[in-house]
């Protein structure tokens, strides 16, 4: 489904894939995050996804105007989890409802894997 905004010259849609885009180059600023991953439900294995593919750590789902945010990260060993965690939802629901004009309706963070930074 397609996030739509209606104003007074028309409508404006956005595809889930647009928001996810935007969700995972944000993410990936914040202190504490080493990347976005990849889940190989097959094989159980976590792989760390390259810049370019940021999107498939984030799943986005839009229903009545509202946004649903499952996001795959990566973080850097020896950090405090939930403090990272949470600045994380913070920074990309503040960043994306102001992108979008769309409330984050729910927004989950799955930690895949932990990586030692030098």
């Amino acid at each position: 489904m397609e996030g739509k905004k209606t104003t007074d010259l028309g409508q404006i849609v956005i595809k889930p894939d647009t928001i996810a885009r935007y969700a995972g180059s944000i993410a990936v600023e914040n202190f504490g995050i080493v990347g976005m991953a990849a889940v190989s439900m097959r094989d159980g294995i976590v792989k760390l996804l390259k810049r370019d593919s940021i999107s498939r750590g984030v799943k986005v789902k839009i229903e009545d105007d509202s946004i649903f945010i499952d996001m795959h990260v990566i973080v850097v060993y020896g950090i405090n989890i939930p403090t990272v965690t949470q600045n994380l939802i913070e920074n990309v629901t503040y960043q994306v409802e102001k992108f979008t004009g769309m409330p984050i309706a729910r927004f989950r963070v799955y930690i895949e894997g932990v990586r030692v930074i030098d």
